[in-house]
């Protein structure tokens, strides 16, 4: 059995002593106290768990963390940078597109990883590039509202007109 010790998360290398098969989530949340990837469905269909691997966005909870080594991760918790909220939180805030929060923190490392590929997307684009993050709360609009806002290309002012 293979094992880990040590992964690079939001920036930083993290000692570790996990077996290769465990859950990247299981780690993330239950050996490196990183709780903001939430556990949803297990099956990686809800996306609440979802994080970058090299920018790229991943369902932890069906990633072993093996896959991970050697990578860069990036949780919900790397998106601020010195205490300043990164653009696309500050905008789900202004847009009040959170409501019970659960799937925020998936929804963010989505909405990152098509904005670091597409700055500019179309609604359309937004839509097709959140698609498979489930929100149960049903505030898909201020959610599409949210990211177009950190793209600027509508307006805080504008949001529920």
């Amino acid at each position: 059995m293979a094992r880990i010790t040590t992964l690079n998360v939001n920036g930083k290398k993290m000692t570790v002593d996990i077996d290769s098969t465990v859950s990247l989530l299981s780690v993330l949340r239950n050996d490196l106290s990183l709780t903001g990837s939430k556990y949803g469905c297990g099956e990686g269909q809800c996306g609440a768990c979802t994080v970058l691997l090299d920018g790229q966005p991943i369902r932890s909870c069906t990633t072993q963390v093996g896959r991970a080594a050697g990578k860069q991760i990036v949780t919900i918790e790397g998106l601020e940078k010195d205490g300043k909220l990164h653009p696309l939180q500050e905008a789900f805030i202004k847009a009040d597109a959170m409501q019970c929060a659960y799937c925020t923190s998936g929804m963010l490392m989505s909405a990152s990883a098509l904005l670091n590929k597409n700055p500019k997307p179309s609604r359309d684009d937004v839509i097709s590039g959140m698609n498979g993050n489930i929100c149960r709360c049903g505030t898909y609009q201020r959610i599409i509202e949210a990211i177009q806002i950190a793209t600027g290309q509508i307006n805080a002012k504008e949001v529920g007109k």
